[in-house]
């Protein structure tokens, strides 16, 4: 971590303009429904499956989850965990 800010350091310093590009979790609300992952619980698989708790049914079970997109960090195990297909990764500049 600390030679990659070395790295931009010097690219500012160079004058440089540094382009980085975010992924983040979206969810799709239209097609997200927790009961479908988890009909006794309501628990939302993708919430579930990550670890940086970008996910988060603060509403409670059964509710979709809100997308906290400032702790993403675009491993998409949620993606991969969501039966419904209703989490995908977007770009954004």
């Amino acid at each position: 971590m600390l030679f990659q800010c070395a790295n931009v350091v010097k690219g500012v310093r160079a004058g440089e303009i540094m382009h980085q590009k975010k992924f983040f979790a979206f969810v799709n609300y239209d097609v997200c429904e927790p009961r479908k992952c988890d009909p006794d619980r309501g628990i939302c698989a993708a919430a579930k499956a990550c670890e940086h708790k970008v996910l988060k049914q603060i509403d409670g079970p059964f509710e979709p989850p809100m997308v906290f997109q400032d702790l993403c960090q675009a491993c998409w195990d949620c993606v991969e965990a969501c039966p419904l297909n209703a989490v995908e990764m977007k770009h954004i500049n």
